[in-house]
């Protein structure tokens, strides 16, 4: 496959976990899930935590789940964005959440064809092998289609967390939805049970 960056600073059961089984680690999208979705984003003092997403953390750390990132950061591909900059923005997300066990991300144009960009698998096997635990027993979280696609091509489980620019589709088309990261965490975690899919806009969200 083609080399992810990184940086190291539901085929049975009821729920993503299946039937309440904890993932081996939980591998989260970064714009739009962790934090909001700056387009492009260069500068990290733009970047805002979203709401329960430090709650949800805690929860996984006190469970001893490991936790990654997997991010399209196309940007750099379309020469808009250096590999510093997003590794900058990326130490301030890791600095204001406590940080994550490992974090991979594709900077290539989405037209480079390499195995790393969401949907392909590539950043999602990237991650499990560098937390050592099998793809397959990993749980993704993300706002968009390709977060999903990209973790059943690992065969991996997904929850879809809907937001402004997730496409009505992509909401139908989710094994698992959830209104928040936090509920998400909730629900992989047996805390409580899945919610419904939150009411989106059917709206065509920017191409990471």
């Amino acid at each position: 496959m083609s080399d992810p960056r990184h940086d190291d600073t539901l085929p049975a059961g009821d729920t993503p976990g299946g039937r309440h089984e904890r993932p081996a680690a939980v591998l989260f999208d970064r714009d739009g899930t962790l934090i909001e979705d700056v387009p492009y984003n260069s500068d990290p003092r733009l970047v805002r935590v979203l709401p329960g997403v430090p709650e949800a953390l805690r929860l996984l750390r006190t469970a001893g789940i490991p936790t990654a990132v997997v991010s399209n950061q196309s940007g750099v591909g379309r020469g808009l964005l250096t590999e510093n900059q997003v590794r900058l923005v990326n130490a301030r997300v890791d600095d204001a959440l406590g940080g994550f066990g490992t974090w991979v991300y594709c900077p290539h144009h989405p037209e480079a064809g390499c195995h790393c960009r969401k949907p392909k698998p590539g950043l999602v096997i990237e991650a499990a092998r560098r937390l050592a635990v099998p793809a397959e027993k990993c749980v993704v979280i993300g706002d968009i289609g390709a977060d999903v696609l990209a973790a059943q091509a690992a065969g991996a489980r997904a929850v879809l967390v809907p937001n402004a620019v997730t496409r009505a589709e992509e909401i139908t088309a989710a094994p698992h939805t959830a209104p928040d990261v936090l509920s998400a965490v909730r629900l992989l975690l047996g805390h409580g049970p899945e919610t419904a899919p939150v009411p989106v806009a059917e709206t065509w969200g920017w191409d990471r």
